[in-house]
């Protein structure tokens, strides 16, 4: 038996480990490549510079400001897949994924042709508030909330379906409003996830790009958010956009080391 265990934990057959460290090379070797190009005597400069401290200061006040829309939308939804007991739920949570595997640029267009001027809800808000969204600052967090609401979603959804619910009955027999039982029981059960999913929806909602350019435009300080610096920087300033990108990469490996202990605990 302990051979056998030898033989399956062993060396690895060439036909295996040859495509595995070409498939790590092709993930890596660009993010050491991004490194090695850095310029670092002058990154200090570079990042403190106005436009790039603009489309910074920008990013994370919308990503931020999205990431609060989504918790405000996205729980009580997360909830209404999990426990509400609607039928046609599957039909529901495919919609609501959706975002998830839709190209953003197309999930701009819808935004704009729902919220536009002359959109199906936009025309409305345009004609009895005066509010137009497209090309705006709280465009960008109307996209950015769409993209990334089903992030947290999913992780909410996932919390409270393995939330024990015993302790939800225990509270109603006790005498307890359902609100009362939501605000003092399932929340601070289901808080990892609700925290797991915070910290991915605004991750994403930082990394935008489609459907943000699409539906809010590209106007510096205004619209113009990191992603968006990025392209246009690398027609005019490579350096930058290589600064702009070490910023977002360096979020992304905080968030997966944040995330680590409860997604990836399991497969160590």
């Amino acid at each position: 038996m302990s051979r056998r265990g030898r033989s399956t934990t062993g060396r690895l057959p060439l036909v295996l480990l040859l495509p595995a460290l070409i498939g790590l090379a092709f993930l890596l070797v660009p993010l050491v490549g991004l490194l090695a190009k850095a310029p670092w005597s002058t990154l200090p400069d570079r990042l403190f510079s106005a436009d790039v401290w603009q489309a910074l200061k920008l990013s994370l006040i919308c990503a931020t400001s999205a990431t609060a829309v989504c918790l405000v939308l996205g729980v009580p939804l997360a909830w209404l897949l999990a426990r509400g007991g609607l039928p046609g739920r599957s039909v529901i949570r495919a919609f609501v994924t959706v975002p998830l595997v839709l190209p953003p640029v197309v999930g701009g267009v819808a935004l704009l042709l729902v919220l536009g001027r002359r959109g199906l809800v936009g025309q409305y808000l345009d004609a009895w508030f005066g509010i137009s969204l497209p090309f705006t600052t709280a465009g960008v967090i109307v996209a950015e909330a769409f993209v990334a609401m089903p992030f947290l979603v999913i992780s909410v959804e996932g919390a409270l379906r393995a939330a024990d619910p015993r302790y939800e009955e225990a509270a109603a027999t006790l005498g307890a409003s359902r609100w009362m039982t939501f605000r003092r029981v399932t929340l601070p059960s289901i808080a990892p996830g609700i925290i797991a999913g915070t910290v991915l929806c605004w991750a994403r909602a930082l990394g935008e790009f489609g459907a943000t350019i699409t539906f809010a435009g590209n106007f510096p300080g205004r619209t113009t958010t990191m992603p968006l610096a990025v392209y246009l920087a690398l027609e005019t300033d490579p350096d930058v956009a290589v600064v702009l990108s070490l910023v977002l990469l360096l979020v992304s490996v905080v968030v997966l080391a944040s995330l680590r202990e409860r997604w990836l605990g399991g497969l160590q």
